[in-house]
């Protein structure tokens, strides 16, 4: 006897992979006085008819179950009615009438050429696409790297028996990749501007061909003998902080009482000098290094201007040193304009618009700094110790890793960075529960004295 071909669409593969996303090209509609529904393409006049079975059946074509839980949702629905194949039919019929492309004729989807393999001594890979004005990274293990190199070559349920891993983790890894806009025909979705009234940003121009022109004119403060004299200049200028910092105290609040709120605005504009030295500071700092800058533009935290750059090129460095100095460019500036601002400020004379400045600006150095160092924010101090580390997303994989815990599953993060992860979360809950106690008591003590009785 003849056998007949078993359907792609019975197998053990295909029906524990997500059903295919009818709504992206097509609506499904009741139609008037029937039990029928029907079928219309979105974007051409195309429509057709299919029984409310297969109706029922085609409101979960979204990708949000897999192949087998329709099936077992339409048996529990219509009982005896739903053949143990029904869904395997209407795949098939669904092929026939050119709704779908049979999965036998077609190719997992391919990564652009344009994409690059970095590989970092942390132990993993890291995919690269460079565009226009953007650059995208993603980090990708050992093993997944094998599977993206068999994408264009195998259809998706070979790959899946190939590797012995779940079709929702191959699901996600490519919604990953195109999300970055790594798969051939594939663009980045373009993300939403969203107002924040903390912090928000807004793209001005693509600075490098600028720091390309420029870059060469600063090479020397990349040299040791500059460093060497920048460690001088600042341990001389800690000396007289620490040697008077009594007299730097009074100072300031004489000028407080003398000037109160006629000081915000130029302490403003001086922190915004001081934030946009520091933007600048990460970007030379990754274009010494041969890292490209698409964005500068303009920030605004708690009201408070200043600008930013985009130096998300810093990832594709190999050199855990050298991502480390990327993301600590900034705050070394902040550190010299500090030490420059204390030795104005003291060789000033008292009582002098001078003096006054070079005071302020001394003030936004220290207040932007002391806020950009807290690693327990998303600030320079956090993304230091990402690079320190090596651990990429340090906050997520941290709350993940006591996630694993709590559904004892055995993490998969590397032994030497357990450590680090078992302490950073705790340490993030400990600060947010210190920051609300202070604002807590803060409120309590403005409010106090209205309260009734006092």
């Amino acid at each position: 006897m003849k056998s007949e071909k078993t359907s792609i669409f019975s197998t053990e593969a295909f029906q524990n992979s997500p059903c295919p996303n009818l709504e992206i090209h097509w609506k499904l509609f009741p139609v008037p006085d029937s039990d029928e529904v029907q079928l219309q393409a979105i974007k051409s006049a195309q429509q057709f008819l299919f029984s409310a079975t297969e109706g029922y059946a085609l409101k979960h074509f979204n990708k949000k179950f897999i192949v087998k839980e329709v099936q077992k949702r339409c048996q529990q629905q219509f009982g005896d009615k739903i053949s143990s194949t029904f869904i395997v039919q209407l795949l098939e019929k669904l092929v026939a009438l050119g709704i779908l492309k049979n999965p036998e004729d077609s190719r997992s989807p391919l990564l652009k050429s344009a994409v690059n393999w970095i590989w970092h001594t942390d132990g993993y890979w890291l995919l690269r696409l460079q565009n226009t004005d953007s650059v995208a990274y993603t980090q990708i293990n050992n093993n997944d790297k094998n599977l993206i190199l068999d994408l264009g070559k195998l259809p998706i349920e070979n790959i899946i028996a190939k590797y012995k891993i779940s079709p929702l983790h191959v699901q996600e890894l490519l919604k990953e990749l195109a999300v970055k806009g790594m798969l051939e025909g594939v663009e980045a979705p373009k993300q939403k501007k969203k107002f924040n009234l903390l912090f928000t940003t807004f793209r001005l121009f693509n600075p490098d061909n600028w720091l390309n022109s420029n870059i060469n004119k600063i090479r020397f403060m990349f040299t040791t003998e500059f460093c060497f004299l920048l460690c001088i200049f600042l341990s001389f200028s800690i000396v007289i902080a620490f040697s008077q910092h009594q007299i730097i105290y009074n100072f300031g609040q004489e000028l407080w009482h003398s000037q109160s709120f006629s000081l915000i605005l130029p302490f403003a504009l001086l922190m915004m000098l001081v934030v946009s030295i520091h933007e600048l500071g990460h970007a030379f700092t990754l274009k010494h290094y041969k890292g490209v800058v698409l964005e500068i533009g303009l920030m605004f935290i708690f009201l408070l201007p200043g600008a930013y750059t985009n130096t998300t090129d810093a990832y594709g460095l190999v050199k855990r040193k050298q991502r480390t100095l990327v993301m600590a460019a900034g705050v070394i500036c902040q550190v010299v304009i500090w030490g420059f601002a204390l030795c104005l400020w003291s060789i000033s004379t008292p009582g002098s618009w001078f003096s006054t400045t070079s005071y302020l600006l001394m003030i936004a150095a220290q207040f932007t700094l002391a806020l950009n160092l807290n690693p327990l924010n998303k600030f320079d101090g956090y993304h230091i110790l990402e690079a320190m580390t090596g651990i990429n997303h340090l906050r997520k994989k941290s709350f993940a890793y006591y996630a694993q815990l709590w559904r004892r599953e055995p993490s998969q993060e590397r032994t030497e960075d357990i450590g680090i992860l078992a302490v950073y979360a705790p340490a993030c809950l400990l600060y947010v529960a210190w920051l609300l106690a202070n604002l807590f008591f803060w409120i309590w003590h403005l409010s106090t004295p209205y309260l009734p009785g006092k």
